[in-house]
């Protein structure tokens, strides 16, 4: 059974990380754009950068709605907390997101109401092993939002190192990675590209620097504009889950 979940073909997740402090308030409405990313096959994860502001109640109702409707994780955080939230985000996704593969691929071979938790421990502990393997192996593609509103002003610095920090985490893999930013609101549009699709997310640097904030918090732009930006990438033939997706590349 372990053998042939093995067997599983190489792949590529995709998914969309957004950082915000919540608070949308233009534009299309962002829990409708992260399920309509997940229609997509892409999850959607959310960190939460949170203050004292007097919204961040509001805006943390917002961080979960958006994740869960996406089919990814949220996280809420001070901004101390940072760097090492955007790393475990971005890599629980990817395990949730295996495992939802495996889980399907499960059911064909022993049944509609097998997963990997109804194993038996050894087994289970294999098909952990083969998780964690396909976690260093399948190809990666995040596109990064970064809410760079009024209230983010503060905070985007320690962004900046958490982004920073995710790409020397992810170096280590054998698997490729692909990274685009975005940042919202843009300067002359609500949402400006600052990084193209680069497997260097060190750039994000140099980006950085010329980064402003203020006005608005278009979310639910943004995310649909993120969406697109995978358009440009080669498609893929994709296996479906039913809160989950992975793409598979050449067999």
């Amino acid at each position: 059974m372990v053998r042939e979940v093995r067997k599983m073909s190489k792949g590529t997740i995709r998914q969309i990380l957004l950082i915000t402090d919540g608070c949308s308030n233009q534009g299309e409405d962002p829990v409708a754009m992260a399920a309509l990313a997940k229609e997509q096959g892409i999850v959607v994860n959310v960190i939460g950068v949170v203050g004292n502001e007097e919204s961040a109640t509001r805006g943390i109702q917002e961080v979960e709605d958006i994740a869960m409707a996406g089919g990814g994780i949220s996280q809420v955080v001070k901004a101390k907390q940072l760097s090492q939230t955007v790393q475990m985000v971005t890599r629980k996704a990817m395990t949730q997101t295996i495992k939802g593969v495996i889980n399907q691929e499960l059911r064909q071979i022993l049944g509609d109401k097998e997963t990997i938790e109804d194993l038996p421990p050894e087994k289970r502990g294999e098909v952990m092993e083969v998780v964690d393997e396909l976690g260093e192996t399948v190809d990666l593609e995040v596109c990064i939002l970064v809410d760079t509103s009024a209230s983010m002003a503060s905070k985007l610095p320690t962004v900046q190192e958490a982004l920073l920090d995710l790409s020397v985490s992810l170096t280590s893999r054998i698997g490729g990675n692909q990274f685009c930013l975005y940042t919202f609101p843009g300067k002359r549009r609500p949402i400006e590209k600052v990084l193209t699709w680069t497997p260097k997310i060190q750039s994000i640097h140099s980006a950085f620097s010329k980064l402003g904030s203020g006005g608005v918090t278009p979310t639910g732009p943004a995310i649909r504009e993120a969406i697109g930006s995978f358009l440009n990438l080669p498609r893929r033939r994709m296996i479906e889950h039913a809160d989950t997706y992975i793409e598979e590349s050449g067999f």
